[in-house]
């Protein structure tokens, strides 16, 4: 299991306009051979987290590729600068 991880800064109070925008690129990251799961947190800080879960590394690394290029072409004025991404094994996981 393989976890790609997007991260940026947003503009105070984006939260709600971002949630609805993050949701059109849900079948640009699903459609990533290997997709197991994609979940966005947004913290207190205005700090959004997107974390994509694949069966592989090379579509974990493609999925930031393409989140990177979707975010920078959709979220650019809502955010406080560029977004970062890393990718790379889980080592530790739990389900109930």
């Amino acid at each position: 299991m393989y976890a790609a991880i997007r991260q940026a800064k947003a503009k105070a109070g984006m939260a709600d306009q971002l949630a609805s925008r993050i949701k059109d690129v849900i079948p640009v990251i699903s459609s990533v051979e290997g997709f197991m799961g994609y979940y966005v947190v947004y913290a207190s800080d205005d700090t959004l987290t997107a974390i994509s879960v694949f069966n592989n590394v090379a579509s974990a690394e493609e999925s930031n590729r393409l989140a990177l290029a979707w975010i920078e072409e959709n979220l650019g004025p809502l955010l406080v600068g560029p977004a970062t991404a890393t990718a790379g094994p889980v080592i530790v996981h739990s389900l109930p």
